[in-house]
């Protein structure tokens, strides 16, 4: 019983990582963009959620739709102002404008909302319901169902869409979804819509309840190993890769932890995914690209 509880605690927490994984996914299919600052992203859009439904005392129904339509902004200003200049450069540039936003979120929450922790608006059910001898995490359930939900709609969105396949045209190469008459300046801007969007719901979910502070951020750096070991171009692939580093975390928690002062959960992502990329760079689900000379 010890171990299949926390098999399932392990999936459901990998289930969750899994959207932050999507917000990779989306943004990365049509710009090509790895976001190291998804978790400064995924900060503010929290700070956000604090701000109209605690500091304004807002209800739930009118403070998450305006925290949604400020997450969007911000979205759309980052992406018009610095990666879309940035649309067939050099990936250093990329990657160092990456890092840059990471730094100038970070230090612009700091700034105006502080260093101090804050309670987060409880969204979800607290609490866990009882299966026989088995807990189950309420928000965590909910999460990994709305995780899979939204799987699914964005894989019917990226392959029965328009849109989605245009995004998919541009994910393969820019200059030639140009030359096909798509835009990619429009692409990526609504792959940054939908990122910042799944961030927010990742928010909800992962800190319902919990305490808000710049510590936030870290769930980024949780689930880029899930991102690249999914493939950045798979949407499905987000989440089984989430829920094999959940249930990797979990037993490394609970049975390795003790004997190494709490170190094998927090690096058991990453070893996974040097070892993987090693032996297969486009993860378990991602594009395998020929060149041919």
């Amino acid at each position: 019983m010890e171990v299949l509880q926390t098999l399932i605690n392990g999936t459901l927490t990998g289930a969750v990582y899994g959207v932050v994984a999507l917000s990779f996914v989306v943004i990365y299919r049509a710009s090509k963009i790895v976001n190291l600052a998804q978790g400064q992203v995924i900060m503010v859009s929290a700070f956000f959620v604090w701000f109209f439904v605690q500091k304004m005392e807002m209800p739930l129904w009118a403070g998450l739709p305006l925290s949604l339509v400020a997450s969007v902004c911000m979205g759309a200003v980052v992406e018009r102002l610095v990666f879309r200049r940035l649309i067939g450069q050099p990936v250093f540039s990329v990657v160092m404008a990456s890092i840059g936003l990471l730094i100038l979120l970070q230090g612009a929450v700091q700034l105006i909302f502080g260093a101090q922790t804050r309670p987060f608006p409880q969204v979800l059910p607290d609490g866990a319901w009882k299966i026989g001898d088995i807990l189950v995490n309420k928000s965590l359930l909910i999460g990994a169902l709305l995780t899979f939900l939204l799987t699914e709609l964005l894989n019917l969105f990226f392959t029965h869409t328009s849109a989605g396949l245009r995004l998919a045209a541009v994910a393969e190469d820019h200059v030639t979804a140009m030359s096909l008459g798509i835009s990619v300046r429009n692409a990526t801007a609504i792959a940054w819509m939908l990122g910042v969007t799944l961030s927010l719901i990742a928010a909800i979910i992962l800190l319902s309840g919990k305490v808000l502070g710049l510590q936030a951020a870290e769930i980024g750096l949780r689930a880029l190993p899930v991102a690249l070991l999914g493939g950045l171009e798979s949407v499905r692939g987000a989440s089984l890769a989430g829920i094999l580093i959940g249930i990797g975390e979990a037993l490394a928690s609970r049975y390795i932890d003790p004997h190494t002062a709490g170190a094998a959960s927090m690096i058991f992502p990453y070893l996974l995914m040097v070892f993987l990329l090693l032996f297969r760079p486009q993860g378990f689900f991602g594009w395998k690209r020929i060149e041919r000379l």
